[in-house]
């Protein structure tokens, strides 16, 4: 693809699940940024900054569309990344009316251990529940009442996804309880798994998204009036006096604010802007692409004898181990001739180490800059193993 000709083509790059490469258009917007108009958001009346503040509101909105949800049922905050995104979100959520939190075993250690201290902080129940193997949460016998309900969209191991999204959804809120997503994994291939869903937070990386590194929060705005505001700074606040303030995020058109304190990273959040609009704008020809580079790979893996692959479908990320042979000595190899993989348990201890008792595993996760190339060259050098 053209825009990542940058990209050498001795290096194959297969570590998308944990940050993507980023296409040029989203270089040039964060070098615009910083060569033409570096300035202050929410704070100036100077030209640069009332174009900085155009653009973080733009790229406020297009990520609403981006996951067809509706602006006037929800805001977007910025944080850090997913995990932080989660963490805010629980450190301050009110509780009165949560009897238990849930989360599954195929979770990133995001919301897994946000879930463990939520849980040892205001001691309450928290269930931990087995997916599907097609990624789907088991709802029969499930009691939700009152539940926070922290899950993936998709898995940082497989890519396996929560196919009945729009009934646990639907039902957690029947049961009066609350549910967040982390979409770290989703958000760029997967999307529409999103869409017509009504959750009550939704936190993605934009790192994983073809942008800088970023998070963001997608909140609902009934949410967020069970959040307490605690973690607090400048650009939260509309006046102070000696022992009291005035929230900005009591304005409607401020809700934002809420979790956002202190300066933001303006120039990445605009170029996230760019990384939605490009991501929109992809050609069918570059989905196909994708699928076509997962499914050769997939299939190789899958009928090579001594490779053990997790994947039961093909998909963009793929892991596996193989047979008598150390995963950190393989990622190592692979590393020699170019190939940039990851090995270990993807910060999914829990569900790899101790309930599959898997060894450390190699992960391939390819994106839009996949080539079909690399995915002959994998298979070239992974096809000497007999």
């Amino acid at each position: 693809m053209p825009d990542f000709n940058y990209l050498s083509p001795t290096d194959i790059y297969l570590d998308a699940a944990c940050q993507s490469l980023r296409p040029q258009p989203v270089i040039d917007a964060l070098n615009d940024y910083y060569t033409k108009f570096n300035s202050c958001g929410d704070r100036g009346k100077y030209q640069w900054s009332q174009k900085t503040d155009q653009k973080v509101t733009a790229t406020r909105d297009k990520l609403i569309k981006y996951l067809h949800l509706k602006p006037r049922d929800y805001f977007v905050s910025f944080t850090l990344n997913t995990t932080y995104g989660i963490n805010l979100l629980l450190s301050q959520l009110r509780t009165t009316k949560i009897k238990k939190v849930i989360t599954s075993d195929i979770e990133h250690n995001s919301p897994f251990l946000a879930t463990i201290t939520f849980a040892e902080r205001h001691q309450i129940k928290r269930e931990v529940v087995t997916r599907n193997p097609d990624g789907s949460l088991p709802l029969e016998n499930l009691n939700l009442d009152h539940a926070l309900v922290v899950l993936n969209c998709a898995s940082n191991i497989d890519g396996r996804q929560l196919l009945n999204i729009k009934e646990v959804t639907k039902a957690v809120h029947q049961q009066n309880g609350f549910i967040i997503i982390d979409a770290a994994q989703g958000a760029a291939h997967t999307p529409e798994i999103l869409y017509k869903t009504s959750p009550d937070a939704i936190c993605l990386s934009a790192h994983k998204m073809y942008a800088p590194s970023l998070g963001a929060m997608v909140i609902h705005k009934d949410f967020a009036r069970h959040i307490d505001t605690t973690f607090i700074g400048g650009g939260m606040v509309d006046d102070v006096g000696h022992d009291t303030y005035e929230l900005s995020s009591d304005r409607p058109d401020h809700l934002h604010t809420k979790f956002e304190a202190g300066l933001q990273a303006w120039g990445e959040i605009i170029a996230f802007g760019a990384a939605l609009d490009w991501l929109t704008a992809l050609p069918k020809s570059a989905h196909q692409n994708l699928i076509q580079n997962s499914t050769k790979l997939y299939d190789f893996l899958a009928n090579h004898p001594k490779v053990h692959l997790i994947n039961q479908n093909p998909n963009p990320t793929m892991s596996f181990y193989i047979e008598g042979l150390d995963s950190h000595l393989i990622g190592q190899a692979l590393a020699d001739e170019h190939i940039s993989v990851r090995t270990g348990y993807f910060c999914a201890h829990y569900y790899l180490a101790h309930v599959m008792n898997y060894p450390p595993l190699v992960r391939f996760s390819l994106g839009y800059h996949t080539r079909p190339e690399d995915i002959d060259r994998v298979i070239q050098i992974l096809s000497r193993i007999k």
